[in-house]
């Protein structure tokens, strides 16, 4: 994403109220910031670790750059009908190393009461806790559940959106609905570009229960093939007449695509619970199809907050194409054609404690047992060892932070 684009148009907005007023009328801006620093290893030298979409991971000795970030938001009230927001985020993501992102950039217009509309770049709003997922200290797990948190990459979206949120007695009823454009970078070389993508969800809030639907729907393009995989097997398929069949269900242009979730959250007398469902599917056999799911559970005793969660992810397209050649000269091709059509299953199992030290920062350690269902899970890269089956354990200890 083009973020000095973004942070040229949120100065350029400031510049404009700044020249409509004089030195002493300029808005106050707000700062605040959270992080993690955290330490995270596994009992396998054979794989590495990671968080949804990252290069490179962690084995048996210990490494900073999975679990933790920065980051750090400022706003500025214009007016009373004005805010702009911006957000800027350090972390390891597609590369081994540590980049700034910026996933929130817009301006803020309040029609009411009731009504926002957000220009700008936002989160994309598929997950539950998808406004606040980098943010540590709001989660009481270490980490999202890749189970879920794996199935869509694009993580912000450059457009419009708007909020309807009412209040009915102890309920609140919230509905958004956006559109834009958004690029979900790979860590193989490959991304995924929507144009547009536009969701819609809807969230009822009553005491300590939150229930929540969303959908979202994209026409995308899987783009920077040169040097990736695909963009070998797919010429050679080209090459063959008998791969005409399969090639005609792996479009790289103008798919369509959906993914609908729904999710819960309760937080009632000292038992808090969280749990979401999510479906994906795309018009290209290079997408999977797939269903997934966790829940978690924990029970808060003064400030410590001990917590499970298991989650399930599984492919729900078809992994293997019928009627190719899988014995001669094209076998290997054949082989080439299902590995990209097959996803990564998985199912994960967690134990964590969390400690709220302080009212700005807490402490959680958490183990993960991560289990591959038939074959290598996407939790792990770079696997050095063939015979490499699983499961896994990962070890982490963060502390969270808020300012």
């Amino acid at each position: 994403m083009n973020t000095p684009k973004y942070t040229a148009l949120c100065a350029a907005i400031l510049a404009v109220f700044a020249g409509q007023a004089r030195a002493d009328d300029w808005p106050p801006v707000t700062i605040s910031g959270f992080g993690t620093a955290a330490l995270t290893a596994s009992d396998t030298d054979d794989a590495e670790f990671i968080r949804p979409n990252q290069k490179a991971g962690v084995r048996t000795s210990p490494r900073t750059g999975v679990d933790s970030n920065f980051g750090i938001q400022g706003s500025a009230k214009l007016s009373d009908m004005i805010s702009v927001t911006v957000q800027g985020l350090v972390r390891k993501n597609v590369t081994d190393n540590y980049g700034a992102d910026m996933p929130w950039a817009f301006v803020k217009f309040k029609l009411s009461d009731d009504w926002n509309v957000r220009v700008g770049r936002t989160t994309l709003p598929i997950y539950f806790i998808s406004d606040y997922r980098n943010v540590g200290y709001a989660n009481t797990m270490l980490r999202p559940p890749a189970e879920v948190y794996r199935q869509v990459n694009g993580g912000a979206t450059d457009g419009i959106d708007v909020q309807w949120q009412h209040s009915y007695g102890d309920s609140t009823v919230t509905a958004m609905g956006s559109i834009g454009r958004s690029r979900g970078p790979s860590r193989d070389g490959t991304a995924v570009t929507f144009h547009p993508v536009g969701d819609v969800l809807v969230q009822l809030e009553n005491g300590p229960f939150t229930v929540r639907l969303g959908r979202a729907q994209a026409t995308f393009d899987i783009v920077d093939l040169p040097g990736t995989p695909l963009a070998t097997l797919l010429p050679q398929m080209r090459s063959v007449p008998a791969y005409a069949a399969a090639l005609a269900q792996v479009p790289t242009e103008n798919i369509s695509g959906s993914f609908s979730s729904a999710g819960m959250s309760m937080d009632w007398n000292n038992i808090v619970v969280l749990s979401e469902y999510a479906m994906r599917r795309t018009d290209t056999r290079l997408v999977a199809d797939t269903n997934s799911w966790y829940a978690m559970i924990g029970y808060r005793i003064g400030k410590f907050t001990p917590y499970y969660y298991h989650g399930e992810a599984s492919q729900q397209s078809i992994r293997s194409f019928t009627g190719l050649p899988t014995s001669g000269p094209l076998a290997a091709l054949t082989a080439g054609a299902n590995a990209a059509i097959k996803v990564a299953e998985q199912s994960g199992d967690a134990f964590g404690l969390r400690w709220d030290f302080s009212k700005s920062a807490a402490l959680k350690v958490q183990v993960d047992r991560v289990k591959p269902k038939g074959s290598a899970p996407f939790s792990f890269v770079n696997i050095t060892n063939p015979a490499y089956s699983g499961p896994i354990k990962v070890y982490a200890a963060a502390i969270d932070f808020v300012f």
